[in-house]
């Protein structure tokens, strides 16, 4: 099935996990004075939870039983303001945490973003789109559960048990103990649970992986999969998975039911040990009503935070397979450093130290490159471009052709042999400084939600001056104009309302308005028809004007008035030349031109 592979994503994780919490303590060290103060309201919300059973001892054994009303409206007063107190704290502790934890996840989305910003290109070649994105998401947004539902009530639920556990054996030591006496079995079944849906819970995680992948391909490519008429074989890989997931989750039902009901019959058990043993006191004069009461009121506090283990658990678990996956993506190295300056000549200056006749504006000198090792892309590729030079590079595909502008642009770093600007290594200078020299139009054109001004600038205000001027140059202000709003037009997501070959045109006048050195056209003319074609030609001679231009090209007839030819097959240059000189030569370029106008 095409929704497994890399897509079935397995947390072995913990449920808790110290270091991975140390590690995140430095996100949460910024609010230490809200943590600090709910830690200081958890021991107040839990005193007042356990002055209630004592105050109805109070009233039972002072009052109710002896007959005397006097002082017992004062007792039903103090209930009443421990109740008060108890919600008011409770609504601090929670709005505290809330607000701490979506503090803490902005800082995360924020910190997060900004490294994916900058990861490299082959990052996104091995990880899917779908897993990047939960991890900006829903794997933050687990944090916020932590917060509201997790490690600090944890803390909270132990300051109630301990505070519990020690009124019970203070008020009376022998009935505490009879009580206790399902412990054991508590903690046995605890354990127990823990360790059963710790499996359970991966694999939830695994399937909905799965699950979540098949649905993001299908939604991408509906439109194939309505072509070929594949609905109903969709419909039925979805129904499995879809199954698998469900049948998944049954485990975790069930353990989950079965710690409920066991910890339920625990409570009844320990209830009736309660009644059991303390009636009998009761009637020896060893035990009063009150303190019967109070214990059994106790014991129902005392279960209450073992009965939600399952949903704690459940979401401390998540919050580390979220943690241990937000680090492993902090951990990607972005970009490696610089190499070291090799000497004075690679000191870069607009000559590169020497006359800017004898110094090629771009060198490759014996570059070798792969995208998995063994297998070659280039093979020790040398070219050198001049300044005001226009290269055309033609070949097979998968030749090579585009790893060429990956290379110059850094999208992706050189394994071997070295990539020269104006004299000097590229690893050597800073990737925004490369990126502002060189402009690329790609043969699938990008656009972003926003306006057509916005898509051609992208933000950047010099390059918003240039506008006008980008798309007149290009050809793309005649169907601009035509449009209601002109460059406020909006346009939708991936350019949906305009055709390929208008949003070409914009990616066109991208590349201009930004006012580039050095232009890279990656096959920009493939997906544009013959009369779009034609009516940009003289708006790309002219962005050519003063600039040096790699063309990487799919139609022939657009680079015969290029400077130079480069024939590449295999990763490796094979021809050089003129357009005339090659097909003189009769040699690939030459069998590639009469391939391609025979079938014109």
């Amino acid at each position: 099935m095409h929704h497994g592979g890399i897509y079935a994503e397995e947390i072995a994780g913990k449920a808790y996990d110290t270091a991975l919490l140390r590690r995140f303590a430095r996100y949460v060290l910024p609010y230490r004075l809200s943590i600090t103060a709910v830690v200081l309201i958890l021991p107040l919300v839990a005193a007042c939870r356990l002055a209630q059973p004592w105050i109805i001892k109070l009233a039972i054994d002072g009052h109710i039983i002896t007959g005397r009303l006097a002082g017992l409206e004062l007792l039903a007063v103090g209930f009443l303001g421990i109740l008060l107190v108890e919600s008011l704290l409770s609504f601090i502790e929670v709005y505290l945490l809330q607000s701490v934890g979506q503090h803490v996840m902005s800082d995360m989305r924020s910190e997060l973003y900004q490294h994916v910003m900058h990861l490299p290109v082959s990052w996104f070649d091995r990880v899917p789109t779908g897993s990047a994105v939960t991890r900006l998401t829903s794997d933050v947004e687990v944090l916020g559960e932590m917060f509201a539902s997790g490690i600090i009530t944890i803390i909270g639920d132990v300051f109630l048990l301990i505070g519990i556990i020690s009124v019970m054996l203070w008020m009376n030591l022998k009935l505490s103990l009879v009580t206790f006496s399902v412990l054991p079995i508590l903690l046995y079944v605890a354990y127990t649970f823990r360790r059963r849906m710790r499996k359970s819970f991966r694999e939830v995680r695994a399937r909905l992986g799965s699950l979540n992948a098949f649905l993001n391909e299908c939604i991408s490519g509906i439109s194939i999969i309505q072509i070929f008429n594949r609905e109903q074989d969709e419909e039925k890989r979805f129904s499995d998975l879809n199954a698998s997931y469900r049948d998944a989750n049954m485990p975790v039902i069930f353990w989950d039911a079965s710690l409920y009901a066991m910890v339920e019959a625990l409570s009844s058990i320990a209830v009736a040990l309660i009644i059991w043993y303390g009636g009998g006191e009761i009637i020896k004069g060893a035990l009063t009503f009150g303190v019967l009461v109070a214990f059994i009121q106790y014991i129902e506090k005392f279960f209450s935070p073992i009965r939600d283990l399952s949903a704690k658990y459940s979401v401390m678990q998540g919050a580390m397979a979220s943690l241990e996956r937000i680090f492993a993506l902090l951990d990607t190295p972005s970009t490696p450093s610089p190499l070291p300056r090799c000497g004075e000549e690679q000191t870069p200056s607009p000559s590169g130290g020497r006359g800017e006749s004898s110094v090629p504006l771009i060198e490759f000198r014996d570059v070798s490159f792969s995208y998995q090792d063994g297998n070659d892309i280039l093979n020790n590729f040398n070219l050198e471009v001049h300044r005001g030079e226009r290269i055309a590079i033609v070949g097979e595909s998968g030749g090579g052709k585009t790893t060429i502008t990956r290379l110059l642009t850094r999208l992706y770093e050189i394994e071997r042999g070295n990539i020269l600007l104006q004299g000097t290594d590229i690893r050597e200078l800073d990737r925004a400084q490369v990126r502002r020299r060189v402009g690329v139009v790609l043969q699938d054109p990008c656009l972003f939600a926003g306006s057509i001004e916005f898509n051609i600038c992208l933000g950047d205000e010099q390059a918003r001056q240039r506008v006008p001027q980008a798309a007149a140059a290009v050809g793309a202000d005649r169907f601009i104009s035509r449009l209601q709003n002109g460059y406020e037009e909006e346009v939708r997501e991936r350019g949906s309302n305009f055709s390929v070959g208008e949003k070409q045109l914009l990616s066109f006048a991208r590349a201009v308005a930004f006012d580039p050195e050095i232009l890279v056209l990656d096959e920009a003319t493939a997906s544009i028809d013959s009369a779009s074609e034609q009516m940009i030609q003289e708006g790309i001679r002219g962005m050519m004007q003063g600039r040096t231009s790699l063309v990487i090209a799919h139609r022939l007839s657009t680079i015969h008035d290029a400077d130079r030819i480069i024939t590449i097959q295999h990763g490796i240059k094979v021809e050089e030349g003129t357009h005339e000189e090659l097909i003189r030569a009769g040699g690939i370029y030459y069998r590639l031109h009469q391939l391609q106008f025979s079938e014109m």
